[in-house]
């Protein structure tokens, strides 16, 4: 069992605030999470969406994580009441509600502007234009803001939290490379998360929870913890349960409200399916019913350890008497009858998921300490390649996604050209944040430079690429848009766009 106080460790240099005021030092760290400006801003990034401008009710990065806080405390209560789930427990280091809670608020601090779309596009910036080798990922950008960046700790750096809630937010606890050797990109079965970046193999991980900058937080943060090196904390998988969770339920309900969920595509994928079942015959080739076929293949493929066929087509059968002959059947009208069947189905939906979530003691790799059953586990999937089909490979959208795409590049292209510009006597004063996040970088990189871990020549190059990162990955869909005008020249409200810088 690990002692209180190595789970309440905090970084090196914080100082406990507020003593007396908080019934744990772990409700300390939420409060913390709850009242930094970079929790604040995520109100303004997209979830799967972006509704600016548009007057559409859908979910962004603030109340997506407000609802996975949630659903994670209703999981840490679950695990606590159940005497076979709390004893595992303790001997893996324990879990406690207010330290999911505070994981699961901080979870998504990193997440650039306009979702996956951004940090797909700025993590390709970063390796290729930026020459950085961790690149960017919305997993280790949100452990560096806690850890370093945020401001509002009672330190000089990061938020000052503890061992426990630094260790829950690693999701992926390991780097892009080098760290833990062996990593886990190199794996013949990687860890969820661990497979190698596309189109790079060599590059490391896709997903990973720290750069280099702040590699040593990451190994003083689960130190105390009896976890393998790719494993998640407990208390780090009831936030990663929890995030799935509330993905599955919240995205469906968004794209129900706004009409582009259709019940009449998603009942025939469905059906077409479960027709072909019945026969006895693979599901179908093409058409209607191939893609979830596609979905069943792969995850038998891959996630043997708890597929099974006869859970899959169960699901099959849940999702679509619940949602494509539930659900869906009316269109969402905006009447009291249509916000009580959404509410109802989220409230079914969630109570079912969260209740079928177990404690395994040695987890296989694809797994971690804290899983669904194996019926919710089917359920989820389905329930997400439900959106993923059926929204996100919408040809609007795609359209959509490339504008904001271009955003993003013209951002990265006109910081970094304005920070190479900064170095002549005569170049234009820098946005002071932007100012910091350099210096900021150059400290960092000169201490890996003498650590022998980068090239001392490459300190400056390396801390000008880092801070445009940092800095991009700070602002809203809004400010993104806003402040692309302003350095491109096309906006004429000086005093409120350059406020984005």
């Amino acid at each position: 069992m690990i002692a209180h106080a190595d789970r309440a460790a905090r970084s090196p240099g914080a100082e406990e605030s507020g003593a007396g005021l908080a019934a744990s030092p772990f409700r300390v760290d939420r409060d913390r999470i709850a009242a930094s400006p970079f929790f604040a801003r995520l109100a303004g990034v997209t979830q799967v969406v972006s509704p600016n401008g548009s007057g559409l009710l859908l979910h962004n990065r603030l109340t997506h994580s407000l609802q996975v806080a949630q659903v994670a405390r209703a999981i840490a209560e679950h695990l606590g009441a159940d005497p076979e789930a709390a004893g595992r427990i303790e001997r893996l280091g324990g879990c406690d509600p207010d330290v999911v809670e505070a994981a699961a608020l901080a979870h998504d601090l990193g997440h650039p502007p306009f979702g996956h779309l951004g940090e797909q596009v700025l993590d390709r910036l970063a390796r290729d234009r930026l020459g950085l080798a961790d690149g960017f990922e919305g997993n280790a950008q949100s452990f560096r803001i806690v850890t370093t960046i945020d401001l509002h700790g009672p330190g000089s750096t990061g938020l000052g939290l503890t061992a426990a809630v630094r260790a829950a937010v690693l999701k992926y606890p390991w780097a892009r490379s080098g760290h833990p050797d062996p990593h886990p990109s190199r794996a013949a079965l990687p860890p969820r998360g661990g497979s190698p970046l596309p189109g790079a193999p060599d590059a490391g991980s896709a997903k990973f929870s720290a750069y280099r900058t702040e590699l040593d937080e990451l190994v003083r943060a689960r130190g105390p913890f009896p976890v393998g090196e790719w494993q998640q904390t407990v208390e780090a998988a009831v936030m990663d349960t929890a995030d799935d969770v509330a993905y599955a339920i919240h995205d469906v309900e968004d794209f129900h409200r706004v009409g582009v969920l259709q019940q009449a595509g998603v009942s025939a994928e469905l059906r077409r399916w479960q027709e072909a079942r019945q026969r006895g015959a693979a599901g179908p080739a093409a058409g209607p019913g191939s893609a979830l076929e596609g979905l069943r293949a792969r995850m038998a493929a891959r996630d043997g350890w708890i597929f099974d066929d006869d859970a899959f087509a169960a699901a099959v059968d849940r999702v679509r008497a619940e949602l494509a002959d539930g659900l869906l059947v009316g269109p969402f009208d905006g009447s009291m009858a249509a916000e009580r069947a959404v509410a109802e189905f989220s409230a079914r939906w969630t109570s079912r998921l969260v209740g079928g979530v177990r404690v395994l003691p040695e987890p296989p790799v694809r797994a971690a300490h804290v899983v669904l059953g194996v019926a919710q586990w089917h359920e989820v999937a389905v329930l997400k390649f439900v959106h993923q089909h059926f929204v996100l490979r919408r040809a609007d959208l795609a359209s959509h996604q490339r504008g904001q795409a271009t955003v993003v590049t013209a951002l990265v292209g006109a910081l970094h050209d304005w920070l190479a510009d900064g170095r002549s006597a005569d170049a234009p004063a820098l946005p002071p944040r932007l100012r910091d996040l350099v210096e900021l970088g150059h400290a960092e990189y000169a201490g890996l430079a003498a650590a022998g871990a980068v090239a001392r020549d490459e300190v400056a190059r390396l801390a000008r690429g880092r801070a445009v990162v940092d800095y991009v990955a700070s602002l809203t869909d809004a400010q993104a848009g806003a402040l692309l005008d302003v350095l491109t020249g096309r906006s004429a409200r000086l005093w409120t766009d350059a406020m984005a810088l």
